[in-house]
């Protein structure tokens, strides 16, 4: 690896335990620091909103491991390193060039402007249905809305839109929960990994066995017609999974926390001052749902000519969404700042850039505009049960959330 920044790598938290801290001391850093994932695998964190932007849109750099990082095609990063799943799938999030084209165009299907819009009414329908649980959980009592609400909405929209049958809801609601987790031991990622290709395995052939109208079927379908392999057709799964929950639970999660830690922000959106897709921007923003995602690779040498960092064809590139979302260059100086009024809000980059733009991101913005003002209207008293110092951060330095939202529902 290259570098024109001096000193040792920065070692990354597989934690989480304080992502906007490390993020703000990796841009500190420079545009990009070199840094140390979890198993001393060395990379770029590249932190700044213009370079991000560059890079993601660049034809010269790639996210397929298989072709273009030297140290996993020579065999150098571990069998049981915990982050194999990401490097080791065959989809489209990693996936380069024509092979990306190709592995993103059954799932698109899924993602359209008309296919995400008809499923309003019947997101509305489980929002109510979820705050009627929260309701009966919790008038008087301290309740975990993140669990309640902000997870189980997404995994339920998710499995409508794969065609899940309800038997088979809590198993994926239990497997998902660890997916995005950096710091399990390697028998605990590869107890995970089996765990949830087994439930792709079974929700494949139970749709062979019985066909319907959605995504699942539509990809075997694909896959019947020779456009996907076996291991791509479960290895897509495994994206739709991320594209249609993960994003999703930490937008709602950090949206509600920062609303409620800021009742001036709040009053604003109940009042109608300001709309809640400025809201959704804001949170996605400000606390950007996946923190870091891997990995990238220049497939050849490049050198950025506004920034002049030097990346060797191989090195491997870490992109810091939750560092681009504070970016004062980008956001000003109150960029640490929630604040819902903001103009640049909707620059965000929490749900990346170029070919590999998330192919969940509107619905996501939808579940958002539909849950928030669903439940500040029906609970205008709710407030969190504890400071906003004590929530717990998922132990992950991927998926940027809470491990508990606690509220109380009323005065």
């Amino acid at each position: 690896m290259t570098s024109q920044t001096t000193g040792c790598p920065y070692r990354l938290d597989p934690s989480g335990s304080n992502i906007q801290q490390e993020a703000a001391e990796l841009r500190a850093l420079g545009p990009a620091a070199r840094v140390l994932l979890p198993g001393e695998i060395p990379a770029w964190s590249v932190t700044d909103t213009g370079l991000i932007r560059r890079l993601l849109a660049s034809p010269d750099v790639s996210k397929d491991a298989s072709r273009h990082w030297p140290a996993y095609i020579n065999d150098e990063i571990p069998k049981d390193w915990p982050w194999r799943i990401w490097v080791d799938v065959r989809n489209a999030l990693s996936a380069f060039g024509d092979e990306h084209s190709r592995l993103r165009r059954p799932l698109a299907g899924a993602f359209t402007a008309r296919r995400v819009r008809a499923l309003a009414p019947q997101i509305e329908q489980i929002t109510n249905t979820l705050l009627d649980d929260v309701e009966a959980a919790g008038a008087t009592k301290v309740v975990d809305i993140r669990a309640h609400l902000a997870w189980r909405l997404p995994l339920l929209v998710v499995n409508a839109l794969l065609g899940v049958p309800e038997t088979m809801h809590d198993a994926f609601r239990d497997a998902v929960g660890s997916l995005f987790s950096t710091d399990l031991t390697p028998q605990e990622a590869q107890a995970t990994q089996e765990r949830v290709y087994a439930l792709i395995q079974a929700l494949i052939q139970h749709k062979r066995e019985n066909p319907g109208d959605d995504v699942t079927s539509s990809l075997v379908q694909a896959h019947a017609a020779g456009q996907l392999n076996e291991k791509e057709l479960a290895d897509s799964f495994v994206l739709l999974i991320g594209a249609g929950h993960e994003t999703t639970v930490n937008l709602l999660d950090w949206a509600i926390t920062n609303l409620l830690a800021h009742p001036e922000q709040l009053a604003l959106a109940t009042s109608g001052q300001v709309t809640w897709e400025q809201v959704v921007d804001e949170a996605l923003r400000h606390q950007a749902p996946i923190a870091s995602i891997l990995m990238r690779f220049p497939t050849r040498d490049i050198t950025d000519q506004e920034t002049g960092l030097a990346f060797a064809a191989g090195d491997a590139l870490i992109i810091n969404y939750a560092a681009a979302g504070r970016d004062p260059q980008h956001h000003g100086e109150s960029a640490d700042a929630f604040d819902i009024t903001r103009t640049t809000a909707r620059e965000h980059l929490a749900f990346g850039h170029g070919a590999h733009y998330c192919l969940g991101a509107e619905l996501a913005r939808l579940e958002g505009r539909i849950a928030l003002p669903a439940l500040f209207a029906r609970f205008p008293s709710i407030r969190l049960a504890v400071e906003p110092d004590q929530l717990r951060p998922l132990p992950s330095l991927v998926s940027n959330g809470h491990t508990h939202l606690p509220v109380r529902l009323t005065a």
